[in-house]
């Protein structure tokens, strides 16, 4: 950590002084890799802006979530989340990769080496603006861009010579620091920011501290841009497992204790990129986009007997290239190659003896359980046309091929012995099973089409057709359980049809969609802890998000949702899970809500927010439920001069008693009741300096 702050130190003091430029609030980027009108896109996106983020000033991502419709970034310990988008809460195999995370345009992590809880590792806290697509990804991404896209678009460099500094302090021993600095060195514009921050935990043990630190640079040459940044993060975290018990998350003797003291998660990424736009000489135009990337982390599995050490990391680095050019009259043709390359590694080691049942303990050895390494490649290639049919309608349509290769190196003996490869397991073997060298192949080809009618300069219905995939990750092939030498999955598919109507105005925005989706070869661990891939799910809802602004100082802003998400397919599952075709998916609440009554004016803006959580199964035999909840929250930003400006914010304002998720552990007997306790009320104060 010491070496990434120094690093990012360097660079904001060598070069001298942004925050940054707001690239315009009515354009959005994600959907086709290019600023647009959200009126002409045929299906859905959502803009958090610069002015939102910094009036929610978010210490967890959740809290951001809520503004956009159909998602949920539940809380775990610290700085860990699980994502829900147009999805349930997705937990185990078949979790892990189900959502694309990028950072100005580009995945964080190499296809097949996801994390959960990977959020944290991106610069949040500093972006100009963040933007979601719900749903399938199109054309312009691959792979893991299944249930929803995440970007979250960092400040462009503008020349403007700015500083600025916040400094925040809260509850539970929470205080945050951040600087930010931008403006020219010769002909180099450039914007950069650190931020250090520390929370206490309001549960025992459950504290951490972050760094985060980004740089960009932009030259305008003769030839064209060229566009450089880097991105770091670090974390060191003690985590706070479940409470068990029914009704845990309400006694209070419980809900701020930890049963895993001992529990903790480090871990750091590293981003690096360069994008090069040739000025236009010709019909058509091009872009270049190299990057690099590492990422480690070890953590404590705290949440399995014997709680094994697992240290795992990934470097890789890709080139992405793209070609535009008009035809017809306001119509487009793109073209690109996606490409990468990966090496990752994962260990897995027992410290200690397992307790439990005489069949815990002798399956579970103490030793090295994991060792291997995975290298990947990936080359896709892509088209999508935008083509205007008539004055009022216009088509996209697009087609992305990709093909993934892994090559897995065991480091240690094949099978499910113990580490030294000779004494077996009692009970038929060791729980941990590792296959022999292989090699994996996948081949995916996602299609869409869309259509947009504009009705008028201010309201667009659009309809789409896509197709969205996420091609096995490495641990579900090769991180195996007893009873499985091959993991014999194959990639899992969405197809998903969407409508909507959108409007926008000087003082009103909404955007409706209804949208049905199925997937298949879903990837999930059954009773004999095999990885299969032969579920099924159906996913349907409507989304509603609007804000208007009524008068010149008012505004008012509706975010909601309401899905019906259902297994397809009846099979009993691991850790006692009995699926039922029919039955709603487990932690996937039906509606989800919120509202923002805000006033802003010359010297500030002050909000109060309503969050709600509908009811939800906590297991997929829909036995048992979490009966939801709602939160009230209030920020206050109030400039003090010209240069200063004071903020406050109370989460949970009616301090109410409740679970960020509750899960059913339905292996033991009787099953046991789990959950991560809410936040209490907690207050934040902040002053903010800017040049």
């Amino acid at each position: 950590m010491i070496v990434a702050v120094a690093v990012v130190s360097v660079l904001t003091t060598i070069f001298s002084a942004t925050a940054a430029a707001a690239a315009p609030d009515n354009l959005v980027v994600t959907a086709n890799r290019a600023d647009d009108d959200p009126l002409s896109l045929s299906g859905n996106v959502t803009k958090l802006t610069n002015a939102a983020l910094q009036l929610t000033a978010a210490t967890h991502p959740y809290e951001i979530s809520v503004r956009v419709p159909g998602t949920w970034l539940s809380r775990n310990s610290g700085q860990e989340q699980l994502t829900a988008i147009r999805s349930p809460m997705l937990t185990g195999p078949g979790s892990c990769g189900a959502f694309l995370v990028l950072e100005d345009g580009i995945a964080t992590r190499p296809t097949g080496f996801c994390n959960v809880n990977q959020l944290f590792e991106v610069p949040t806290e500093f972006a100009d603006s963040v933007e979601v697509i719900r749903g399938p990804a199109n054309t312009w991404y691959g792979s893991n861009g299944l249930h929803g896209t995440i970007n979250t678009r960092l400040p462009q460099p503008d020349g403007v010579a700015t500083r600025a500094a916040t400094l925040e302090t809260g509850s539970h021993n929470f205080w945050r620091g951040r600087y930010q600095q931008g403006g020219t060195f010769g002909t180099t514009a450039y914007t950069s920011g650190v931020l250090l921050d520390n929370d206490g935990g309001y549960r025992d043990d459950s504290g951490y501290e972050q760094f985060k630190g980004y740089f960009k640079g932009r030259q305008r040459r003769s030839g064209g841009t060229l566009d450089f940044s880097v991105s770091l993060s670090e974390i060191d975290q003690e985590t706070a497992g479940f409470i068990t018990g029914p009704l845990a998350y309400k006694d209070l003797a419980t809900r701020f204790s930890n049963p895993n003291p001992e529990a903790f998660r480090k871990a750091g990424s590293r981003r690096a990129s360069l994008r090069w736009s040739p000025a236009e000489t010709g019909a058509w135009r091009h872009e270049w986009r190299a990057y690099a990337r590492n990422s480690d982390m070890d953590f404590l599995q705290h949440f399995l007997p014997g709680q094994p050490l697992e240290e795992n990391g990934q470097t890789s680095g890709g080139l992405l290239y793209t070609a535009r050019t008009a035809i017809a009259e306001d119509g487009e043709l793109a073209l690109g190659i996606d490409t990468e390359l990966a090496r990752g590694y994962l260990k897995e080691t027992q410290e200690n003896p397992a307790t439990g049942s005489p069949f815990i303990v002798a399956t579970r050895p103490v030793g090295k359980h994991y060792d291997y390494r995975v290298n990947s490649g990936l080359l896709a290639a892509y088209s999508n046309l935008r083509l205007p049919l008539t004055q009022r309608l216009e088509m996209q349509a697009g087609v992305r091929a990709e093909y993934l290769r892994y090559d897995y190196d065991n480091k240690m003996v094949s099978g499910n012995t113990q580490d030294d490869g000779v004494t077996p397991c009692g009970f038929g073997g060791c729980q941990y099973a590792r296959p022999e060298d292989r090699q994996d192949n996948f081949r995916n080809i996602a299609p869409n089409l869309g259509l947009s009618f504009r009705l008028d300069e201010a309201n667009t219905l659009f309809a789409s057709a896509r197709r969205g995939f996420r091609a096995p990750q490495s641990t579900e092939l090769y991180r195996l359980q007893r009873g499985q030498m091959i993991a014999d999955i194959r990639t899992e598919k969405l197809n998903a049809l969407e409508v909507g109507w959108r409007h926008r105005t000087d003082t009103l925005a909404v955007e409706l969609t209804a949208y049905l989706m199925r997937k298949k070869n879903f990837i999930f661990r059954d009773a004999t802890d095999a990885n299969v891939s032969d579920g099924r799910t159906r996913h349907a809802g409507v989304e509603l998000s609007a804000d208007w602004q009524p008068g010149e100082n008012w505004y008012l802003g509706i975010t909601g949702s309401h899905a019906k998400q259902e297994y397809r397919f009846t099979r009993s599952a691991d850790l006692g899970e009995e699926i039922a075709r029919g039955n709603d998916i487990d932690t996937a609440p039906r509606t989800l809500a919120s509202a923002r009554l805000g006033y802003a004016y010359s010297r500030g803006r002050a909000e109060i927010e309503w969050a709600y959580t509908d009811s939800y199964f906590t297991d997929a035999a829909n036995t048992t439920r979490y009966e939801g909840h709602q939160l009230l929250n209030l920020r206050v930003l109030f400039d003090i001069s010209r240069t200063l400006t004071a903020g406050l914010r109370l989460n949970n304002l009616t301090d109410e008693v409740y679970a960020d998720r509750a899960d059913l552990l339905a292996v033991t007997s009787p099953p046991t009741e789990r959950y991560f306790p809410g936040h209490p009320r907690e207050i934040y104060v902040s002053i903010a300096w800017r040049q």
